[in-house]
């Protein structure tokens, strides 16, 4: 049996940036396992925007710019500078034009989950390669991406492994792997961390040839301790013991109950899922797939109950309404206003996202985009800050074709909080709903 409207749009929603009716119409044709095994049959794991031109480049060798005046110093910073706004735009460009939307979500999610900055991480070519790196194996398998990642360029320089050597152990990544990465706070011990933290010692980026590799000199080759167990261990060993631990798991299937369903996992679910994610070597899209079939999921409760982030609310309704942006800098602008700065997340915890996403200021800018937008829409342009200038003829005919009921339900999960009043005008209705504070929710 085919999916409801509701149902339809509902998965639209929470497997991508929202539908239009004739998307949600086309999806009403498969019943839920199809729905899903569609959304998962991606045919590239490779972004489509082309991507900056400089992102090969190596960072100038340290004997070089030891020679460089103050001036040379700034104008290598504004360069980057550059790039790093280039970087955002080239990924606000894939975020509006991606025909996998599900893959963006996830790369979303990986990008919120291994944090890195550019205003630590300094070379933008090192960010796009995590990028790229984070969309190869968004639903691939964690543990493959747990080992590459760990050894990606951006990382080494954010949790500052590449200063690691073993007189000085430097802890930030052996804490993060096992906080935030793996595990979450009460399932290790501090004298895991400093056992681990040995073991990564020696780690390195070779700024010549911006490769992975571990320097023995510096490397701590001494028997360590971890997690009960001991041994002559390397950082690849610890990722490994780390991997062993079922709590893992349970810790992932946590995170995208909560990404995908609602704030409040349910526990034996979540065991079920873990369970399932363990048997299956740690592979994404088969603990995606479980997660997204479960009742929990589709039930109506768990409608509207998650907040939009500022990236899923500005590229959800340039989509929605038809609105290609010219200018994808100013949604770059647009995100860092409303708290989500792509290749910029507040700190190695990232975005907390959820309530957090809505404060004053927030909301006012929220609401003064989301008027640019239907403003944009009706004029066929979208002007000033917050979702660019166009100098073509867009929009959505359906908010003008479709009758009012499917319009309201295609806008929004919920009924509105202030519902339409009979034979309202149709451009003052869209407005209406677009403004409801019900279309912040997913």
């Amino acid at each position: 049996m085919g999916l409801m409207f509701d149902e339809a749009r509902h998965f639209l929603s929470r497997t991508g940036f929202g539908g239009t009716p004739d998307e949600i119409r086309q999806l009403m044709r498969l019943d839920r396992g199809a729905a899903v095994a569609q959304a998962l049959a991606i045919p590239t794991h490779k972004a489509q925007t082309p991507p900056p031109s400089w992102i090969d480049r190596l960072p100038p060798p340290a004997n070089e710019r030891k020679h460089w005046s103050e001036m040379d110093r700034k104008a290598f910073r504004e360069a980057r500078k550059e790039e790093g706004q280039e970087l955002k735009v080239w990924w606000y460009r894939e975020l509006l034009t991606t025909r996998s939307r599900l893959l963006e979500r996830m790369t979303l999610l990986w990008h919120n989950h291994f944090t890195s900055s550019l205003q630590k991480v300094k070379w933008p070519p090192f960010l796009y390669q995590q990028n790229v790196l984070l969309r190869l194996q968004a639903l691939g398998s964690f543990r493959t991406l747990l080992h590459a990642v760990a050894k990606n360029p951006a990382m080494l320089l954010y949790l500052d492994t590449q200063t690691s050597h073993r007189e000085h152990p430097n802890e930030n990544f052996a804490r993060e792997l096992f906080e935030l990465f793996t595990l979450g706070e009460g399932h290790y011990t501090e004298q895991d961390i400093k056992q681990a933290a040995r073991a990564f010692t020696g780690w390195h980026l070779d700024h010549r040839t911006g490769a992975f590799r571990v320097e023995r000199r510096r490397h701590d080759e001494g028997r360590k301790e971890v997690f009960g167990k001991s041994g002559y261990f390397d950082g690849d060993d610890i990722l490994s013991l780390t991997l062993e631990q079922p709590q893992v798991a349970r810790y992932l299937a946590r995170k995208l109950w909560r990404e995908f369903i609602s704030d409040e996992p349910d526990k034996a679910e979540v065991e079920r899922l873990a369970g399932l994610f363990r048997q299956n070597n740690y592979d994404m899209a088969s603990l995606l797939n479980a997660l997204v079939l479960t009742p929990h999921f589709w039930a109506p409760e768990n409608r509207g109950c998650l907040i939009k982030s500022p990236v899923e609310l500005t590229v959800g309704t340039a989509r929605l309404f038809n609105l290609p942006i010219e200018e994808p800098l100013q949604l770059v602008r647009c995100g860092r206003r409303l708290g989500q700065d792509l290749f910029d997340p507040p700190n190695v915890k990232g975005w907390p996202g959820g309530t957090r996403w809505i404060t004053t200021a927030t909301l006012l800018d929220r609401t003064q985009m989301l008027q640019r937008a239907i403003r944009g829409h009706e004029t066929g342009h979208v002007r000033g800050q917050g979702m660019g200038d166009m100098n073509q003829t867009h929009g959505a005919t359906w908010l003008a074709a479709e009758p009012i009921d499917i319009v309201q339900a295609t806008l929004l999960p919920l009924g509105p909080v202030q519902p339409l009043a009979a034979g309202e005008e149709r451009g003052q209705a869209v407005r209406q709903l677009v403004l409801d504070p019900v279309y912040q929710l997913r």
